[in-house]
């Protein structure tokens, strides 16, 4: 396929690909962009021309489908106002949304960006020709000097000013300055055209290789990530395991997607398993011996286990002495990582296994090298995840700001909670909110309960579940050893039941020895026992509301299914 006819399929506007190119569509159209793109779709990629002059007004809007954004510097680009306009955008794409940006100068010197934003007095915006030159007379420079750095982009459409204004607003310079600090590609420094364009190349199927689609909004991930990182990053001699632990909703594969997607792929072989407890539910050995092959296809790239046979022995002999960096994803029971990765002895030093899961117990067995436990969002990191997804922007709409924070403290700054709200509530009314709001306080979501009682199903046995119903209805903000000996004197064995909520993540221990637990886990736990009978509270195992307390006792509604309620002493019946 010749040049002309591949362009010719680039013609349309596509949304649903992987990589754009950004550029100035005259000077380097017909050339090196043309053949960039070729050697993209050659590769199997297939990227979206994006030509500043005829498609970008149309195009930026939708740039947050996109994995990676090739930006082409020429000296047309940078004295255009409105490719400045549109790098602000895919800046602001790539600090909120990890958009990968990738800028490629062509027939300048990067140098050139860094002397812009050092010296931008010296360049000014004709806004009636959207031209930029140099500011030389002296009366250009006195009106310059009128007019505020700080002005958008935004304010300045539709002006008719008779003198120039800035072009490098406090917005523009510090996107210049992020591009400035990127990884860049130089022209000048390769041999010719055919040489920087497979390295581009090269470079897009290694990242496109590695990435996996984690969230549109990464609020604090990047911190989390970092943390991770830093356990092992400084141990290239050491072989490393990692857990990441923590309740259901909390973050924990978003954050091994994020760390998966940093790791180089020089780092060596690698591979993400996810899912493994619900594939391991679904479909027993048959489900493990699937992993088992996704693990060798990821490292070999091909593999087959004959017959169905789970043989631990193909995987240590297949995987020894490689340096892999693994993800297990979900585990929930020891015998996953056995038939996965063993003790870890098998691997190359310099190795890292990072497992998730909610089960502690689990990482202690497996005696994993560091346990990374997953905290809840503060208020204002709570508010910003909340309010991207609600409101797509950093910040509550001044008129549901009440109601937002209202949202917010329900969700306890559990992620899955706030995405999952915030996605509900967007595009709603107030009414609409404010009915929300008021019937979550009797009913929980369901989305967000069928994610927490995942943790619940899997209790090992009736005596754990029914100590969990007891602390979620009765005991929450008790001491531990009140709620032992109470439990214990019911024929529950708390000492160890009490022990397993723990390290399951359902239970905390809190200031004093008192127990506490997240109140999304408690709002679970007590739709649990109110679904047995959602109609007549007196066939409910459990009663905790005062109004169902009260019903059952005046009118003598109560069966052998209530197995325990709460007296308040400042009511009378």
């Amino acid at each position: 396929m010749d040049v002309s006819s591949s362009l010719s399929i680039f013609s349309k506007f596509i949304v649903a690909g992987e990589v754009f190119i950004h550029f100035l569509g005259d000077d380097i159209h017909r050339n090196f962009v043309s053949h960039l793109s070729s050697s993209l779709l050659q590769a199997g990629v297939k990227p979206s021309l994006i030509a500043v002059e005829m498609l970008s007004e149309k195009f930026m809007p939708s740039i947050t489908r996109f994995q990676i954004g090739i930006v082409v510097f020429t000296k047309a680009y940078i004295e255009s106002s409105r490719c400045v306009e549109d790098l602000l955008r895919i800046i602001e794409c790539h600090e909120n949304h990890g958009l990968i940006v990738m800028p490629v100068f062509y027939d300048i010197d990067p140098s050139d960006l860094l002397d812009l934003k050092m010296d931008s007095s010296s360049y000014v915006l004709y806004p009636m020709k959207g031209e930029l030159k140099k500011n030389s007379s002296p009366e250009q420079r006195s009106a310059k000097r009128k007019v505020k750095t700080t002005v958008k982009w935004t304010q300045m459409k539709g002006e008719r000013l008779n003198y120039p204004i800035i072009l490098y607003t406090s917005a523009g310079s510090r996107a210049l300055n992020r591009v400035a600090n990127l990884p860049t590609w130089d022209e000048s420094k390769h041999r010719n055209d055919a040489e920087l364009v497979e390295e581009i190349v090269k470079s897009v199927l290694s990242k496109l290789e590695c990435a996996l689609p984690v969230t549109k909004f990464p609020v604090e991930l990047e911190t989390q990530a970092k943390n991770v990182i830093g356990l092992f990053e400084n141990q290239p001699k050491d072989f490393c395991t990692i857990g990441i632990w923590g309740m259901g909703g909390s973050g924990k594969t978003t954050l091994a997607k994020a760390i998966y997607n940093k790791i180089p792929f020089t780092f060596g072989d690698k591979s993400f398993i996810q899912d493994i407890r619900k594939v391991c539910q679904t479909d027993g050995r048959r489900g493990l011996v699937q992993l088992q092959e996704q693990l060798l296809s990821d490292v070999l790239k091909y593999v087959k286990i004959e017959k169905g046979e789970m043989e631990k022995t193909t995987i240590e002999n297949s995987l020894s002495g490689r340096k892999l960096f693994i993800v297990l994803d979900d585990v929930n029971e020891i015998d996953q990582l056995k038939n996965l990765c063993g003790n870890g002895k098998w691997f190359r030093a310099g190795s890292v296994i990072i497992i998730t899961t909610r089960q502690l117990d689990l990482l202690y067995q497996q005696k994993v090298d560091y346990v990374y436990e997953m905290d809840e969002l503060d208020e204002n990191d709570s508010v910003e995840l909340f309010s991207w997804h609600a409101f797509r922007k950093a910040t509550p709409r001044t008129e549901l700001n009440n109601l937002a924070r209202s949202a917010v403290a329900y969700c306890g700054g559990l992620p899955l909670a706030l995405e999952v709200l915030g996605s509900y509530l967007s595009k709603r009314s107030e009414n609409e909110w404010r009915s929300v709001l008021s019937k979550l306080e009797i009913i929980p979501n369901t989305q967000i309960q069928n994610i927490l009682r995942i943790s619940f199903d899997g209790l090992c046995s009736e005596m754990e579940k029914d100590i969990f119903l007891d602390v979620c209805c009765f005991f929450i903000g008790k001491e531990r050893d009140y709620v032992t000996e109470i439990l214990n004197g019911c024929g529950l064995r708390a000492d160890i039941g009490i022990k397993v909520l723990i390290e399951r993540g359902l239970v905390k221990i809190e200031k004093n020895n008192k127990l506490g637990m997240h109140h999304l886990l408690r709002d679970m736990g007590r739709e649990i026992v109110r679904q047995t009978s959602t109609m007549q509270p007196g066939k409910r195992s459990r009663l905790w509301f005062l109004k169902d307390v009260r019903h059952v006792l005046t009118k003598n509604t109560g069966t052998e299914a209530i197995l325990g309620l709460s007296l308040n002493t400042d009511w009378r019946l």
